[in-house]
Parts: C-alpha cells; structure tokens; sequence
C-alpha cells in the first residue's frame, strides 16, 4: 500500500485500523529507537498515539510495513539499516 502523507492524514482516531494485525511498531527518533509490542500497548491506547505521531498530530514520517507484523515509523539511520538488512 502506497500512501500520499501530505494529502492522507493519519490522527490518532486512524491508528487502530492503520496497524491491525501489526505485532510491533519500532518508534525512532534520531539516534534514539525504541520497539513497542503492540500486544502491551495496543494501537488505541494513549502511550502509543504519543510514540507514533508527530507533533502536527499526524503519522510520524516515514512509516512503512516491514514483513508481514512489524513496522516502522520516523527516521533513524540506525534502526532502518537493521530493519532493511
């Protein structure tokens, strides 16, 4: 699935459906990365919706399916060199 970010806007009301079936959602920030098993912090809760979204209210960028549970979403060098190995 291929989405236009700077027309489809992602809010914390989209995130349930966004990653239904995801298993884990790693968070970067810069150098920092942090993996969020969504089987402890559902898509719904608060502490997700602050990880995942920006400070607009929208997705971080850029966020991308890896594999058939996990995703990633914003940018570190890092933790995007692990995950496209």
């Amino acid at each position: 699935m291929t989405v236009k970010a700077s027309t489809k806007k992602f809010g914390i009301g989209a995130l349930k459906a966004l990653f239904a079936g995801a298993m884990s959602v790693t968070v970067s920030r810069g150098p920092k990365a942090a993996l969020v098993d969504l089987r402890e912090s559902p898509p719904g809760s608060a502490g997700f919706a602050e990880a995942v979204l920006g400070p607009t209210g929208n997705l971080r960028a850029p966020t991308a399916r890896i594999g058939n549970g996990n995703w990633m979403v914003g940018f570190g060098e890092e933790s995007w060199a692990e995950a496209l190995k």
